[in-house]
C-alpha cells in the first residue's frame, strides 16, 4: 500500500502565484525545512526497531557493557554485577526478537512506505515552489536530524481543565518539537499562509495519510505557531471543498471516472470515490469558472485567491469524485454492501457519527479531514455505545464504533453485578494487601471471589473473542477506505481497547501503513510484550498511548487464564519500545468499571489536542454522584455475612434475569443511531 503517484501537475502560470510569497532563497529554505523533518519522521520509524532502546532506569539505560572501565586494569577483570548481566539478557532478548524474519521485513516495509511518502511530498512542494530538481535533491542530501534540537518527552505534559489554549499547545509542542529555520522570522501572517499552502499541497496528492498530518504538526510548531490554527484551518478546508464540490456537474464525466476508479484505485471498495456523491450531494465532472468562484470565496479566508488554492489543490480542484474519494464511503456505501459483508463476520457492526445530523448520513458541515472512532469495552445501556465519546470535540468527524451489543451486554451485567457482591468487597482488600501482581503470578486469589467467577469468566471470554475478531472488521474497513483518504485516530477503553489491538496487529500484518495518526488504549485487556507493541507501533504515524492503573483488580482477576506471562497492558508499562507513551492513571482510576466515566479527563491528562471540557464535566458529575450512591450501598452491606455459596447462586440469577431483559429490537422499531441521536440534539 503506498501512496498513489502524483496526478495533474497544475499549470506553470498558477505555480507563479504560490511562488511569489516567498522569496527564492525562502522557497530553498521551505524544502529544506520539510527534508530535515522528515528525515527526523524516519529516524522516529528506525528507532522502533533499534535493539539498543530500554525502559530501563537511567542510570542502567546508559551503562554500555562492551565499554571497558578506564579505572581498572585490564588484568583485574571485574564480574557482572547482576544488574549488569539482567540488562545484557534483556538487549539479547531484543536482538532476538528484532532480528526475527517477520520483524526484518516489518521495518524494511513500513521504511520503503515512508520514502515513497517522502518523495512524492517533497517532489510536489518542490515543483510548486519552482525548485529544480536540483535545488530539491541538493536539500535533500543536506537533511539533519540535527536540525531537531528536543526530543519528544518521555512523559506526556498534564493538561488539566483550566489549562488555556497557549498551555495546551506547549504539549503538542513537546510532542512535536521544531526544527530549526530561519522562515519563523516571518510575518505571522505569512507563516500562517505557508502553513495553509502546505496543507493543500498535500492534499493534493488525493489523500491525506497520516504521516502528513504528523508532518503539518511538525511544521506549525517549527514555524511558531499556535497549533489549534492548523486544526481550524482543516476544518475550513473541509467545508470548502464540499462547498466547491456542490458546483461541480457533468454525467458523463461522473461515469469516466467512476470507471478509472474501478481499475486505478485498487485497495478502495467497489466505486468508493462515487459513493461520495451520496455524501456531499454532487454529481462530479467540473464547472471551471463556478468552482474557482466557490474556491474564492472559501479559500480568500485563508489568505489564498482562487487561483492559487486551484494550483496548489491540482486534480482535487477539478473533480467532484475525488473529494468524494478523500471524505470516504461512509454513506450509502457503508450501509450497503460493505455494511452486509462485515455484519455477517461481527454482529451489530457500524459506525455511528456522534456530532450534528440525527440522520445516518452525516451532513456536508459535520465532515472534517480527520477522523476518531470511539470503540466502547462493556455495555450496561445501549446509549453506553456513545456516551463516553461526547468529550471528544469537533475537529475531527467523531464517530462510536457499534459491535456486539448482546455479549457486550452480557460482561456489563455480569461486572456490575460482581462489584456489588460481599465476595468482591472482601477479596478486594486482601489483593490489596498483597499487590496485583502478587495474586496474579502466584495464581492465589480468595476462595469467595473464584465461587463467583464463572458469572464473569464466560462472557469475558466470549466478548475477548469477539473483540479480536471485530479488531480485524476494523481494519478491513481503514484499508478499503470506508473512512475516505483520511487519517484517523482510534481511542478504546478494556475490550475496546483490546479491540484496537487487534486492528492495529492486523494492519501490521497486512503491511497497511499510513492510516491510523494516533492510538490511545485505555486499560487494554492484552499484552505489554515490546514484540506486540512494536508492531503496533509501526502502523502509528503519530501517538501510541498505553493508559493503565495500577488499581485495575477487575482487570487482573479477568485477565489471570490468559497469557499473563507476556504481561498485561493494562496493568502496566508497554517497555522497550520507542515512541509508546506510558500513563499511569493509578490516582484516577479506583477500579475497571470507572473507565467510562473518565474518558474525556484521561483525555484531557495526556493532552489530547480536541476535547469538550464541559463534557468532562459532566464525566466527573457523574462519576461523583455514581461514587456518593457506591459508598452508601457498601455501608449498608458492612455488617452482612453473606455464604458465599449462595451469593453465588444469587448472582446467577440475577445476571440471567438482566441479560433477559434485553430484547434485541426489530426493524420496525425506531434504530438505535435515532436514540442517540436524539439524546445529543442539546450539542
Amino acid at each position: 500500500m503506498f501512496p498513489p503517484n502524483i496526478k495533474a501537475e497544475p499549470s506553470q502560470s498558477h505555480e507563479e502565484d504560490l511562488s511569489s510569497i516567498l522569496s527564492t532563497e525562502e522557497r530553498v529554505k521551505l524544502t529544506l525545512l520539510l527534508a530535515n523533518i522528515t528525515e527526523l519522521m524516519r529516524k522516529q520509524i528506525t528507532d522502533t526497531f533499534d535493539a539498543s532502546i530500554t525502559s530501563a532506569t537511567p542510570p542502567l539505560q546508559a551503562l554500555n557493557l562492551t565499554d571497558k572501565n578506564p579505572n581498572i586494569e585490564d588484568t583485574k577483570a571485574e564480574k557482572e554485577t547482576e544488574e549488569e548481566i539482567n540488562a545484557r539478557k534483556l538487549r539479547e532478548q531484543r536482538e532476538k526478537e528484532l532480528s526475527a524474519p517477520k520483524m526484518l521485513e516489518l521495518k524494511e516495509e513500513s521504511l520503503k512506505f515512508f520514502d515513497n511518502w517522502r518523495e512524492s511530498v517533497i517532489s510536489r512542494i518542490g515543483t510548486a515552489v519552482n525548485n529544480s530538481k536540483e535545488v530539491v535533491e541538493e536539500q535533500k542530501d543536506k537533511a539533519s536530524v540535527e536540525a531537531t534540537k528536543n526530543e519528544p518527552p518521555s512523559e506526556p505534559k498534564v493538561i488539566r481543565s483550566n489549562t488555556n489554549i497557549e498551555e495546551a499547545d506547549a504539549a503538542l509542542v513537546e510532542l512535536y518539537p521544531p526544527t530549526s529555520t530561519s522562515l519563523y522570522s516571518l510575518p505571522r501572517d505569512k507563516r500562517i499562509l505557508l502553513l495553509n499552502a502546505m496543507l493543500l499541497l498535500l492534499l493534493s496528492l488525493e489523500h491525506y495519510v497520516a504521516p502528513s498530518r504528523i508532518l503539518l504538526l511538525h511544521i506549525s510548531s517549527s514555524l511558531h505557531l499556535p497549533l489549534h490554527i492548523l486544526a481550524e484551518h482543516e476544518v475550513k478546508v473541509a467545508q470548502g471543498l464540499l462547498e466547491a464540490a456542490k458546483h461541480m456537474s457533468g454525467r458523463e464525466e461522473t461515469q469516466k471516472r467512476s470507471d478509472e476508479n474501478k481499475t486505478s484505485r485498487r485497495w478502495k471498495v467497489g466505486l468508493a470515490g462515487v459513493a461520495g456523491a451520496a455524501v456531499i450531494g454532487i454529481t462530479g465532472g467540473l464547472a471551471a469558472p463556478l468552482v474557482a468562484g466557490a474556491l474564492g470565496t472559501i479559500f480568500g479566508g485563508l489568505g489564498l485567491g482562487a487561483t492559487t488554492a486551484a494550483s496548489l489543490l491540482g486534480a482535487l480542484a477539478e473533480s467532484g469524485v475525488i473529494v468524494g474519494s478523500l471524505f470516504g464511503a461512509y454513506g450509502g456505501r457503508m450501509t450497503g454492501k460493505m455494511m452486509d459483508a462485515y455484519a455477517k463476520e461481527v454482529e451489530d457492526f457500524a459506525f455511528l457519527p456522534l456530532k450534528g445530523s440525527k440522520h445516518h448520513d452525516p451532513k456536508p458541515e459535520d465532515r472534517r479531514l480527520r477522523v476518531t472512532i470511539g470503540v466502547s469495552g462493556w455495555l450496561t445501556q445501549r446509549e453506553d455505545i456513545v456516551i463516553p465519546w461526547r468529550a471528544l470535540g469537533r475537529q475531527s468527524e467523531v464517530f462510536a464504533l457499534r459491535w456486539e451489543l448482546e455479549a457486550l451486554s452480557k460482561l456489563g451485567s455480569s461486572l456490575e453485578s460482581v462489584v456489588k457482591t460481599a465476595a468482591w468487597t472482601v477479596a478486594k482488600k486482601e489483593i490489596i494487601s498483597r499487590t496485583i501482581f502478587a495474586s496474579l503470578m502466584t495464581a492465589l486469589w480468595p476462595i469467595g471471589l473464584l465461587k463467583i467467577s464463572k458469572i464473569v469468566d464466560n462472557p469475558f471470554s466470549v466478548a475477548k473473542n469477539r473483540a479480536d475478531k471485530a479488531g480485524l472488521v476494523l481494519a478491513d474497513a481503514l484499508i478499503n477506505k470506508a473512512q475516505g483518504e483520511r487519517p484517523v485516530t482510534l481511542i478504546g477503553y478494556s475490550l475496546g481497547a483490546r479491540l484496537i489491538y487487534s486492528c492495529l496487529m492486523s494492519l501490521a500484518e497486512r503491511r497497511a501503513f499510513g492510516l491510523v495518526e494516533s492510538a490511545v488504549l485505555i486499560g487494554t485487556p492484552a499484552p505489554s510484550d515490546a514484540a506486540v507493541w512494536r508492531s503496533m507501533r509501526s502502523v502509528v504515524s503519530g501517538r501510541l498511548v498505553n493508559v493503565y492503573s495500577e488499581n485495575d483488580y477487575i482487570l487482573a482477576f479477568l485477565y489471570r487464564t490468559s497469557s499473563i506471562q507476556y504481561g498485561v497492558a493494562g496493568l502496566q508499562e508497554a517497555q522497550d519500545v520507542k515512541g509508546i507513551e506510558n500513563v499511569n492513571v493509578s490516582e484516577m482510576v479506583s477500579g475497571h468499571l470507572r473507565y467510562q466515566y473518565l474518558v474525556g479527563s484521561i483525555l484531557e491528562k495526556i493532552g489530547f489536542e480536541d476535547i469538550d471540557t464541559e463534557e468532562i464535566a459532566r464525566e466527573e458529575e457523574t462519576l461523583a454522584l455514581l461514587e456518593e450512591q457506591e459508598k452508601k450501598d457498601e455501608e449498608k452491606k458492612g455488617g452482612e455475612n453473606v455464604d458465599p455459596d449462595e451469593e453465588a447462586k444469587r448472582l446467577e440469577k440475577e445476571v440471567e434475569k438482566k441479560s433477559g431483559q434485553r430484547k434485541p429490537e426489530s426493524k420496525e422499531e425506531q434504530t438505535f443511531m435515532q436514540k442517540a441521536s436524539g439524546m445529543m440534539k442539546f450539542r
